[in-house]
């Protein structure tokens, strides 16, 4: 006799599990989307060294955008208002 397939549906999981790694995802979210917004502060209240705040701001923002935490026009808007503070800087 031939092995009889398993034609059982594949198991999902559990709503326990999905809850888990929701708020494991939703912490991440929140750091990062937090470390966004602390640089971009930053940028506008300057230091010594302006032009690399405003950079590390644009490349946190960046990085917000392909970590889908903001809409990609969202993150050209901020880019571009850094990069007027960038150009005034200089």
């Amino acid at each position: 006799m031939a092995a009889a397939k398993n034609n059982a549906p594949k198991k999902r999981p559990t709503p326990a599990k999905r809850d888990i790694q929701n708020k494991v995802r939703a912490l991440r979210n929140k750091s990062r989307r937090s470390e966004m917004k602390t640089a971009i502060k930053k940028a506008y209240v300057g230091g010594t060294d302006r032009v690399a705040v405003i950079r590390y701001a644009i490349k946190r923002v960046d990085q917000a955008c392909a970590n889908g935490l903001i809409h990609k026009n969202n993150a050209a808007r901020k880019k571009s208002q850094l990069m007027k503070l960038l150009n005034k800087a200089n």
